[in-house]
């Protein structure tokens, strides 16, 4: 179970703070929720406490873990050349597993295809979603401003187009 000032990963919106526990009643019943606090976008999201395990909450990645994700950025992509759909559901299942790594790999995959053949709007969508969830997680594993964490990523993305 998870407590106030928890640091975890909500698959599909990625990392924030157990803010406060509230009691709210929604259609005759009276539900727990923890509030969770994002650092990107200043958003707030009420999960249900009795659906927490359903849902696939999990706590942040260590500080010596962020490592793997830039390794995995930093690897060659998979250029998947299936049609678009097809790689669309692909990514969006490893996107709802709320794994890092999972996720870092959708980041460098579409990344790599956007600057060869370019995305679908769909995917340029999923792309931003990515690169967010990974920053909320990294932000708060290393204590940095979500901002500057993005950057980061971004020059680490962008890293083998600045050197052609």
């Amino acid at each position: 179970m998870f407590n106030l000032g928890d640091k975890v990963v909500y698959p599909m919106h990625g990392a924030g703070i157990i803010d406060s526990i509230e009691s709210k009643e929604i259609l005759g019943e009276t539900k727990n929720y923890f509030v969770l606090k994002m650092p990107i976008g200043e958003m707030k999201l009420m999960i249900p406490v009795d659906n927490v395990d359903n849902i696939g909450i999990r706590d942040i990645i260590e500080e010596d873990a962020v490592g793997e994700v830039v390794a995995i950025l930093k690897q060659g992509a998979v250029l998947n050349d299936s049609n678009w759909n097809k790689r669309y559901r692909d990514n969006m299942l490893k996107m709802k597993t709320g794994d890092i790594f999972a996720v870092a790999q959708v980041v460098r995959d579409l990344t790599y295809r956007d600057r060869e053949k370019g995305l679908s709007t769909g995917e340029k969508k999923m792309l931003i979603s990515a690169k967010q969830m990974i920053c909320s997680e990294i932000a708060l594993a290393t204590n940095e401003d979500g901002n500057v964490v993005l950057e980061y990523l971004d020059s680490i993305i962008n890293e083998d187009v600045n050197e052609e």
